[in-house]
């Protein structure tokens, strides 16, 4: 909920922090740019680094770090502070991330993870969607800095909380060692790729720093597999990369937050640009997709655990492709209750197989793991919604004319998804054999090209 609800508040902060600090639209896109590639790049590690030292120990040090990052920009003095502190504030938020999928892993077994995960989900929405909201009224009241000071005593309170229910440190095995050139060039690689995605909007796809971007992304993607593939200690887990089940959920969830923070984009700028709402009755029109979203996730932990993740993921699954499409009908006559609908439907799709995913992805990791698993995930959905919204935007140069085409084009994006969900086990989550001592890897075979 931290999380969700510091990333939207800050979308209403900008503005007056732009004012305030005298700051260029460039500087203030960094605000935003510098704290996703600093998550985007560190998911991973951090949740190897948990497996290695205690999920604890690394939500501790991202809660305190996050808050403490929090202060300092509410007292930073120029802009240039701002976007330090904020990519230090995602290197903390990357530690904490895996660490809560993680402890979940090892709260429950997977067959009673469905109501936590749906839980988890539904704070998650319930932050989002009030995030612009308490931005607003703390930005009108406050300032802008008030924004970050509000982290503050979260982190202190959640912080006394980890150490209340504090977890024994697991095991160290040979097996979760990890070697830091691998990780350096996956870094390298998932910031490389969220910058080149992030700088679409504004260039465009075939701008020559996209390009050269993509060609970087290609280029380190290929070195870091072959290494890999040699490398006696993988920073991706060998045996989570021979899952289907997770390989199949990272695929999904990547899908999933492409087409629909990519509809959501395009729907914003519709009803802005060409239909005249302003923020605040935009805000009405997109609502029922966070109802539904709080709502939808409880529901989806019962048809988890009653139908399986195969059949919950496919009607997620199209229930995302029935509300985009919907959407795509949209016109100057269109009454709320249509687009109320369209929203509604979407966003019970978007938490169906959000808790499908995130509880097969959680369930199915290799004892051990969970923290790479975890970070997987969550790195999925970091880089869906950042290539969604270039899609998106790089089709919606003429919103009026392109808004209906983007939107099938997002639907063709979600069809898509069909193809991993019917690789989800069709049962009942398994029951883990082992849930104290992670599996011994060997040191050979395949790596990331397995």
């Amino acid at each position: 909920m931290l999380v969700a609800l510091d990333g939207t508040v800050l979308l209403v902060a900008q503005p007056g922090l732009r004012r305030d600090l005298g700051a260029s639209a460039a500087q203030i896109q960094w605000t935003s740019t510098g704290y996703l590639v600093a998550v985007a790049a560190l998911l991973v590690i951090a949740g190897r680094l948990g497996d290695r030292y205690g999920h604890t120990r690394l939500l501790f040090a991202g809660i305190l770090g996050f808050g403490a990052a929090s202060a300092g920009i509410a007292l930073a003095p120029t802009i240039g502070w701002v976007i330090a502190l904020r990519a230090l504030q995602g290197v903390f938020g990357a530690l904490l991330q895996p660490a809560t999928l993680a402890l979940l892993r090892l709260a429950y077994p997977p067959d009673r993870l469905g109501r936590p995960i749906a839980l988890r989900t539904s704070a998650i929405a319930v932050a989002a969607g009030t995030g612009p909201v308490l931005g607003g009224v703390l930005v009108a009241h406050l300032g802008w800095r008030a924004v970050f000071w509000v982290n503050v005593p979260v982190t202190l309170l959640s912080g006394a909380l980890v150490l209340l229910l504090w977890q024994p440190q697991p095991d160290r095995t040979i097996a979760q060692r990890f070697g830091l050139p691998g990780a350096a060039l996956l870094a390298a690689v998932l910031a490389v790729l969220v910058h080149t995605l992030a700088a679409v909007p504004a260039h465009g796809w075939t701008s020559a720093s996209t390009l050269c971007g993509l060609v970087a992304v290609v280029g380190l993607a290929a070195v870091l597999v072959a290494y890999e593939r040699r490398a006696p200690y993988p920073i991706v887990p060998r045996a989570v990369m021979r899952s289907v089940p997770v390989a199949a959920s990272m695929a999904l969830l990547l899908v999933t937050g492409a087409s629909l923070f990519g509809s959501l984009f395009a729907a914003t700028f519709f009803l802005q640009d060409v239909l005249g709402f302003d923020a605040y009755t935009t805000g009405l029109h997109v609502l029922p997709l966070t109802a539904l979203m709080v709502i939808g996730a409880p529901v989806a932990g019962t048809a988890l655990r009653r139908y399986g993740p195969r059949s919950t993921a496919l009607s997620g699954m199209t229930l995302i492709v029935l509300g985009i499409m919907g959407l795509s009908r949209l016109g100057p006559t269109s009454t709320w209750w249509a687009t109320g609908a369209g929203f509604a439907v979407l966003g019970a799709g978007f938490t169906t197989v959000m808790v499908t995913a995130t509880g097969t992805v959680v369930g199915e990791a290799p004892a051990g793991y969970a923290g790479a698993v975890g970070g997987l995930k969550q790195t999925a959905m970091n880089i869906g919604p950042t290539l969604g919204i270039a899609l998106a935007a790089n089709t919606s140069r003429t919103p009026a004319s392109a808004f209906g085409p983007t939107l099938l084009m997002l639907a063709a994006v979600a069809v898509l998804g069909l193809l991993p969900a019917r690789l989800l086990p069709s049962g009942h989550p398994m029951a883990p054999q082992d849930t104290t001592a992670p599996a011994r890897m060997p040191t050979g075979g395949a790596g990331l090209g397995s």
